[in-house]
């Protein structure tokens, strides 16, 4: 394991570990005006959601590393405390990424970008008509983290409207992420969206008090072949199969097989056992997976 002390390295050296590491990050698509009524386009991917009562958002708008000179967004929210912050899709990621070069003070990055600028309804910012999701936005304050190149300035939003483009909604109304298709900043020139497959469900224990990996049966516990995924997964329930539910599981026919077949194998019984449950793990079944984990030679 490599440790490394900020101070050791040089903005630039850090910057690129920190964006390298802390992925993948949602990008602010941000639209801000200044007092001469110029309009800015910017992206920034230190952002996120922090509060939904009051519905909070941040992002931060560094200063810059080669030279220590602000953005123009940042010029701006500090003259007109507003902003639209809008969610990338994948269909708009290159002419976001065209919005981010460092244009002159004054050009308009939705006439550079090919981007059509609609009216907002509560903000002074033009909103991005082909944007998915749009969020109208006065801000609160500005919390400037240093005074050196590559310091963050939290803009601290209040969300006053929300824009949704319909077709990213499923049948009960909730934004889909598919259909969304947001895509987020990773290291370097790198970025990733969402797909099917990279999509997947956890069960979240908000109502559930689980037994936690400390509870699991020690020979369980260090297994070989279970992940620390699949210890957490098996450590989130509530209780273990009941003694009646394990017997008329080990009464199972093909369970009857695998204990013949490994009667005089302890050792390949018990790996049997704990592949097959990984498999089970990993499809969800964490039932049975229990069930077979807990069963006797």
């Amino acid at each position: 394991m490599k440790t490394i002390h900020p101070k050791d390295l040089a903005t630039p050296e850090l910057q690129a570990l920190l964006q390298g590491a802390v992925t993948p990050r949602p990008i602010a698509f941000v639209s801000s005006i200044n007092e001469a009524g110029e309009v800015n386009l910017s992206p920034f991917s230190f952002f996120n959601l922090f509060s939904a009562n009051p519905p909070i958002l941040v992002f931060s708008p560094s200063r810059r590393v080669r030279d220590n000179t602000s953005k123009h967004t940042l010029d701006n929210v500090l003259q007109v405390p507003e902003v639209v912050i809008h969610v990338v899709g994948h269909d708009l990621v290159e002419q976001m990424s065209l919005a981010s070069t460092e244009y002159a003070k004054g050009v308009n990055e939705f006439i550079k970008a090919g981007l059509t600028a609609a009216p907002s309804n509560l903000v002074a910012p033009p909103r991005v008509k082909e944007a998915p999701v749009a969020f109208e936005c006065k801000v609160l304050q500005v919390v400037p983290l240093g005074d050196q190149g590559g310091a963050g300035n939290l803009v601290i939003c209040e969300v006053l409207q929300i824009h949704l483009d319909e077709n990213i909604l499923d049948a009960s109304g909730a934004i889909a992420p598919l259909k969304l298709d947001p895509v987020a900043r990773m290291g370097g020139s790198w970025y990733t969206k969402v797909t099917a497959d990279s999509l997947f469900q956890i069960p979240k224990p908000l109502m559930t008090l689980g037994i936690g990996v400390d509870q699991i049966p020690e020979e369980i516990r260090n297994s070989f072949i279970l992940s620390g995924n699949n210890l957490g997964r098996l450590g989130n329930v509530e209780c273990l199969p009941t003694a009646e539910e394990l017997a008329l599981f080990s009464a199972r026919e093909d369970l009857e097989d695998i204990r013949r077949r490994f009667r005089l194998d302890a050792e390949s019984w018990v790996d049997h056992l704990h592949r097959w449950a990984k498999e089970e793990l990993e499809a969800g079944n964490v039932d049975l997976a229990w069930k077979i984990l807990l069963q006797k030679c």
